[in-house]
């Protein structure tokens, strides 16, 4: 049984190279990547065999082990895989729950992920082969390895079955896989400010240390661990990676059974009472836009994915510039107005994110104007509520008053310039974008030219409109205070301007390409 099941999988592999001519040259290109990336490991871990410190080499393979057990757990979780083996496809088939357990685990090793961990392994043996013993001991250690990454995957793929198997699932662990990546930049950034030939060696001891005897990196010490003479430790380590080898096995048994007599969950229908927004805002054109687009914002994952990630943004932003050793006080400005940048650029493409429903603002007649000030509405409410209470919570941390008009111009002009400039490029230039229904992290068809030109006049716009606010406020902070009081000036003046220029132009532009617009609609 176990020799079908290696050969459904290797038909699976098969498979993939009978799609289109560009798809198989992506995934041949992505297949040579991985392999050579997984030789050239090898190549490096076989050139640390002559290395005398191994000490040192034993901590860096031991974080590095570390880190590959934890992406083997975090990818298939977080981010979901399209898990062609899942033991609920085989439940029919009246197998024993640990022989298709077995079956599955032994189908796992081959495939491009598992080639690429063999050959990296296969490299560790070649590092520590220094000695009968510890060649021996690195050759349990790298199947202890290779054994614990692969159910590592299992587990973590089979629960994520289970979890995210309904649309909104898979966008929430979507968007938890995006914030950790981003919330890891920091922590690279600031270990690359490290001055590792000082400090750097006892804090890689440290952690290497810590990390020996946990089940994510006890399998990569203990031929380190022998090769350095410590036989007691390396022993104590290959029993915790055995035992961790086995606890998986056994999870994944449970698992396996319990996926088998589990059906596939269902999104819950939701029951909705009332007009909700519709019946709260005002009747007419600019009321009705109003109340959608207030809904999109609260149901579509494509905008509250994109409104989730703004307050994130500024995080990798203060961290460099904080590491990088700017006083705490011009970090302290950096947040507000970055995220009003932000809520005014979100606007530039929202036409596009109708779809073919825009066929029912030109059927209808709905005027321009009354199309982009409904558009507005719930941008400008959420960005009123970040400039008040933002700037009011910055000036009370910072301690100093004074800034608080700077902060208010700055952050309106820019809040509210990105929205007028915003009103004319989503209706003069909507480019596609993800449609409604679909994962908000997959990458639509378009011309990129014309995405990037939108995006990039949109938020270049939007700064020079704000930079005499901006210059203002530098002038305020470095010379005389009484130059915040004209970045207000300026930052809301000119905002204004350009936001009631952009509602008429864009209104206009709406109104005579209303038909290129529903056609774009339909093409995308």
């Amino acid at each position: 049984m176990v020799a079908q099941f290696l050969r459904l999988k290797l038909r699976l592999l098969r498979n993939i190279f009978r799609r289109s001519a560009w798809q198989v040259v992506g995934v041949t290109v992505g297949l040579v990547y991985g392999l050579g990336a997984a030789i050239v490991v090898f190549l490096l871990l076989s050139g640390l065999r002559g290395s005398d410190d191994v000490a040192l080499v034993r901590d860096v393979l031991v974080v590095a082990g570390s880190a590959v057990v934890v992406g083997f757990l975090l990818v298939p979780l977080v981010f979901g895989v399209d898990d062609t083996m899942d033991p609920r496809r085989f439940a029919l088939f009246g197998l024993p729950d640990r022989a298709l357990a077995l079956g599955l685990a032994i189908a796992a090793t081959v495939g491009v992920p598992a080639f690429a961990l063999a050959i990296a392994l296969l490299g560790t043996v070649v590092t520590w082969s220094r000695g009968i013993p510890e060649t021996l001991l690195a050759i349990i250690a790298a199947a202890l390895a290779f054994a614990t990454c692969l159910l590592a995957a299992r587990l973590t793929a089979g629960l994520g079955g289970l979890l995210l198997e309904t649309r909104r699932a898979r966008e929430v662990g979507g968007v938890i896989g995006v914030l950790l990546v981003v919330m890891a930049a920091p922590v690279v950034v600031a270990l690359a400010t490290v001055d590792w030939a000082s400090s750097g060696r006892s804090a890689l001891a440290a952690i290497g240390g810590i990390l020996s005897w946990t089940p994510l990196g006890a399998a990569f010490a203990v031929p380190g661990d022998a090769a350095a003479g410590e036989w007691g430790p390396a022993i104590l380590k290959l029993v915790i990676a055995a035992a961790t080898v086995w606890l998986a096995w056994r999870a994944w048994e449970r698992l396996v059974a319990h996926m088998l007599v589990t059906p596939g969950r269902e999104a819950a229908p939701r029951s909705y009472h009332g007009l909700g927004w519709f019946g709260r805002m005002p009747h007419g054109a600019t009321g009705a836009i109003a109340a959608r687009s207030i809904t999109y914002w609260f149901r579509d994952a494509r905008y509250w994915v994109a409104l989730v990630m703004v307050p994130v943004t500024p995080l990798l932003v203060i961290v460099p510039l904080a590491i990088a050793g700017v006083p705490a006080t011009y970090l302290g400005l950096i947040p507000v107005p970055l995220i009003c940048l932000l809520l005014g650029w979100s606007l530039h493409n929202d036409t596009a994110y109708d779809s073919t429903a825009v066929w029912l603002h030109v059927a209808s007649g709905v005027r321009g104007v009354a199309d982009r000030i409904g558009r507005l509405v719930p941008v400008l409410v959420s960005g009123v509520l970040v400039i008040g209470l933002g700037s009011a919570v910055t000036v009370f941390v910072i301690n100093d008053w004074r800034l608080l008009p700077s902060l208010l111009g700055v952050s309106t002009a820019l809040l509210l310039a990105g929205l007028g400039i915003g009103s004319i490029t989503s209706a003069a230039l909507p480019y596609p974008v993800v449609k409604p229904g679909d994962s908000p992290f997959q990458q639509p068809q378009s011309s990129g030219t014309v995405t990037a030109l939108v995006q990039s006049v949109t938020m270049l716009g939007t700064v020079l409109v704000a930079a005499p606010a901006i210059v203002f406020a530098g002038l305020g902070i470095f010379l005389d205070p009484a130059w915040h009081a004209a970045s207000l000036a300026s930052g809301v003046g000119l905002g204004l301007i350009v936001l009631v220029l952009g509602v008429l132009v864009g209104g206009r532009v709406f109104n005579r390409r209303a038909p290129e617009i529903l056609q774009a609609a339909v093409r995308a």
